[in-house]
């Protein structure tokens, strides 16, 4: 068993244009009836968060509208890093050269030398919000956010919409919320603790 997340991420708010797109993006989830607007006892790692409103199944397809979500939405706002949660990234790929690094050996283990300038660049980038990785196919030097990482297993901002529970989202729904933030990359980061 265990919880399930979907979060939605936002790749493009700045630290000082977050607060305003997380007021855009919950205003248009409540006004589709997604969310509802008082804040309840409804997700994990925050105290308070939106449960889900009448039309909670816009969200997925026709196949998943009967799985009821179990839990609600948390609105993160602040320079975060965004985790699948269970397991290790499988993967990285460099922006610049498109050259694939490997994170985990043939036999499913971290490959703790791969992942060390990763895992440096994470914390710096966790403590400071900035931080380079030197491609280990190219040898430039990248800003960790745009790396580009296997199953999406990582994302680095400002803004995230974390739904605890949810059925699985759609496309359709995945571009009508993206479409909220006017032009901005989003993602989806999905796991379960």
């Amino acid at each position: 068993m265990g919880d399930y997340f979907q979060t939605i991420v936002d790749l493009d708010a700045s630290p000082e244009e977050a607060a305003a797109y997380a007021d855009r993006g919950l205003a248009w989830l409540l006004s589709e009836g997604m969310v509802l607007p008082d804040r309840t006892d409804c997700v994990l790692g925050a105290p308070l968060g939106h449960p889900p409103g009448p039309n909670w199944a816009g969200v997925c397809g026709p196949e998943d509208a009967s799985w009821e979500p179990g839990g609600g939405l948390d609105v993160q706002v602040g320079r975060t890093v965004f985790s699948a949660g269970q397991g290790e990234p499988e993967a990285v790929t460099c922006p610049r050269c498109e050259a694939t690094t490997r994170l985990i050996t043939d036999t499913w283990q971290s490959d703790d030398e791969a992942w060390e300038p990763f895992g440096a660049a994470l914390r710096t980038w966790d403590e400071e919000g900035e931080a380079d990785v030197v491609c280990p196919a190219c040898a430039a030097p990248v800003p960790l956010p745009e790396y580009r990482w296997a199953d999406d297993f990582f994302a680095f901002a400002h803004l995230g919409f974390e739904f605890w529970n949810w059925p699985h989202f759609s496309d359709e729904f995945l571009t009508r919320f993206a479409d909220v933030f006017e032009g901005h990359r989003t993602v989806r980061v999905w796991g379960k603790l």
